[in-house]
Parts: C-alpha cells; structure tokens; sequence
C-alpha cells in the first residue's frame, strides 16, 4: 500500500514550455502525463497506423527538444526534463 504522500504524488514545479501544454503548476507527475494524454488525444497527434508514437505539433515539439515523433515511452523521459 503506497503512502498517501508518497513521492510520486508530490507537486513539481513545470517549465514555461510544458506549462503551454499541461497548464501551470505545480502539479504530480502523474497529473502531468493525464493532461499530455487529453492533449494528445484531443488534438489527434497519435500516429493512426501505430499507436505508440505522436505527431508533436509546435508546442510538443518544446517539450519533445524538437523531435517531431516520439514514442510514448521516450515522452516520459522526455516531459521528466520540464518538471523540477
């Protein structure tokens, strides 16, 4: 059973780049991969023919250190950058 203030709960300030994305923090990492997603999806950025990678678009590309396809387990490593 996980504490209930368990680190991967804790509030992390976002950078400006992902903040475009995610809205402003602070916010738990978790919270912060749930809002990429609704972007994502919201924006139809996944690649239709594999699912596992995204189309970023401009303000992804920010966050993505300017690739313009990621996979989504290399967007976690990636986003882990912007959180402080």
């Amino acid at each position: 059973m996980a504490k209930e203030n368990s680190a991967f709960m804790k509030p992390l300030n976002v950078s400006a780049d992902l903040a475009a994305v995610v809205g402003a923090g602070p916010m738990p990492r978790s919270e912060v991969v749930k809002k990429l997603w609704v972007y994502i999806k919201g924006k139809n950025l996944q690649d239709p023919s594999n699912k596992r990678n995204i189309n970023a678009d401009e303000a992804l590309k920010k966050v993505f250190g300017g690739k313009s396809v990621v996979n989504m387990f290399e967007m976690t490593k990636l986003v882990s950058v912007h959180l402080s």
